[in-house]
């Protein structure tokens, strides 16, 4: 007969999830907690609705740094989420803001989708740039990408409005313009260029 301890096999490691495969999950809970908080911070502020072409492009962005080691509202060759737009959706015309984070992480521990979604909002709740871009209140329009690379998550949270004016534009004189933060989009302007976003970077315990 054989002894208890030669049947019950030592107990296995769960497997590792490839976190590629969760960054689709990763964007809807950010979304989530986005839009809770930012009803929180501000009750007037309008609902957001996920719309598919700033998934696209908040995708394309968050993509770019994973695989090119940068955080950064412009790419090392000029792009920015304002140019990808415009080569979209020629017709818009609005407001956008854009909030960037990258969150490192330990791939043998896996990526917790609820706590590393935490860690993005919090960082951009903790800086007051940031939280104004989350919760200002024309805002009705968002996009969240996620992308990863061996050991860490970007994400670019971006965040619009249009105004419905580049129907009455030439196409030539269409634009998008980004604004640092709520405010210098209400405040006049001294300059005549998009004034960039700023981007947030959290190394947090893995």
């Amino acid at each position: 007969m054989l002894g208890l301890d030669s049947v019950i096999a030592p107990p296995q490691p769960a497997p590792v999830v490839d976190p590629k495969t969760q960054m689709t999950a990763l964007e809807q809970r950010i979304f989530e907690i986005v839009q809770d908080a930012r009803h929180k911070i501000n009750p007037d502020a309008r609902p957001l609705a996920l719309d598919s072409e700033l998934v696209g492009i908040a995708r394309e962005r968050s993509v770019d740094m994973a695989e090119n080691n940068y955080m950064a509202h412009t790419s090392p060759q000029g792009v920015t989420s304002a140019s990808l737009i415009m080569d979209e959706d020629k017709d818009f015309q609005g407001l956008l803001g854009e909030n960037l984070a990258a969150q490192t992480f330990s791939r043998p521990r896996g990526l917790d989708i609820e706590t590393f979604a935490h860690r993005f909002v919090d960082t951009w709740l903790n800086s007051p740039a940031h939280k104004d871009n989350l919760s200002y209140i024309a805002y009705d329009r968002t996009g969240v990408g996620a992308a990863v690379n061996d050991d860490t998550v970007y994400v670019t949270l971006l965040l619009a409005t249009d105004l419905g004016l580049a129907h009455a534009l030439e196409p030539e004189k269409r634009q998008v313009t980004e604004w640092k933060n709520p405010q210098s989009a209400t405040a006049p302007s001294e300059t005549t260029g998009p004034v960039p976003l700023r981007g947030s970077s959290a190394a947090g315990p893995p």
